[in-house]
């Protein structure tokens, strides 16, 4: 997997702040390799990135996107980083 994708209703504001904060997090735990990248739910395919990142919120509408990471507090660091621990086995 190298490519990490996150997706909200609009592809603007929160999910380039999920971005930067997948950006923040993977250089922490010193991952690297991968391209990080945000889209609007509406425009994202399921070719576009091995793991997609969303609100709960949009959880039903992402069903079509693989390796989905589903956030309940979109903004907790901590949640993001532990679930992208455990999907890259880190």
């Amino acid at each position: 997997m190298n490519r990490i994708m996150a997706v909200c209703g609009s592809g603007l504001g929160s999910s380039f702040m999920v971005e930067m904060n997948v950006n923040e997090i993977l250089n922490e735990l010193g991952v690297s390799g991968f391209e990080v990248s945000h889209n609007s739910l509406a425009d994202a395919t399921a070719d576009q990135a091995d793991i997609f990142i969303t609100a709960r919120d949009l959880e039903p509408s992402a069903s079509h996107l693989p390796n989905l990471i589903v956030l309940d507090a979109l903004f907790d660091k901590d949640e993001l980083k532990a679930k992208l621990q455990e999907k890259l086995g880190c």
